[in-house]
């Protein structure tokens, strides 16, 4: 398999007041395709930086992050919107699905944003609740689900796309047992029939049982 990501002296600093935070000391690492990779790591490691800044949701104070040998931070922020909406999936640990759209509407708007045929939208987002077991609720706002229905509209969400890579901040944390294990072996079942790429948050140390490779992070920096 090759590297779908290769990240080369990433660091972040944040200003704040007049000092300098280091919050990434200069990461250097590969992601290989197809493979489910979990970062650990105590709180304020600088997980949840590194994981924003591969899904260029925040950019780098220095080095560079390739994906398929493309620099994604040289791109317009048009062309790096288009990437991430096409390639990238995000679930977090928070849904942030709108309560204002129903279930269904919330798994479809980033097909719609990408631009695709809404008959295909609705095939597909019928498909993912179907196999979320979430059909039944489609038509529910996410008020009016529980925060394990949520977070499987969440999933369902970052999947309409097909994406490539699937980017998970302790997307079980504030789950039961019983589905984080859905959610889980959901995971698996992807990995293992599409080749989905996968980084995963977690501080549940069990859910490496899941993983091909654990990549553990201190201070700002690669321990593994």
């Amino acid at each position: 398999m090759s590297n779908i990501f290769r990240i080369n002296g990433v660091t972040k600093d944040y200003k704040i007041l007049n000092n300098s935070v280091s919050v990434l000391k200069g990461i250097d690492l590969n992601i290989e395709q197809g493979k489910m990779n979990f970062i650990l790591g105590p709180s304020g490691a600088g997980k949840s930086t590194l994981l924003h800044i591969i899904g260029s949701l925040d950019k780098p104070s220095h080095g560079e992050v390739l994906y398929k040998d493309t620099n994604i931070f040289s791109l317009s922020d048009k062309k790096l919107s288009e990437w991430r909406n096409e390639n990238i999936g995000f679930v977090f640990q928070f849904h942030y699905l709108l309560n204002d759209f129903s279930a269904f509407d919330n798994v479809m708007l980033p097909y719609i944003f990408s631009g695709g045929k809404l008959s295909e939208g609705r095939r597909r987002t019928t498909e993912l609740l179907k196999k979320l077991g979430m059909l039944h609720r489609q038509k529910h706002k996410p008020s009016e689900l529980s925060g394990g229905e949520q977070q499987r509209i969440a999933v369902a969400r970052a999947m309409i796309n097909n994406p490539d890579v699937i980017l998970a901040d302790e997307p079980t944390g504030n789950l039961d047992s019983e589905n984080t294990l859905f959610i889980m072996d959901f995971f698996k079942q992807l990995n293992d029939e599409s080749s989905t790429t996968f980084i995963i948050i977690t501080h549940e140390q069990n859910l490496t049982n899941y993983s091909h490779r654990i990549i553990r992070i201190r201070d700002g920096n690669i321990e593994e």
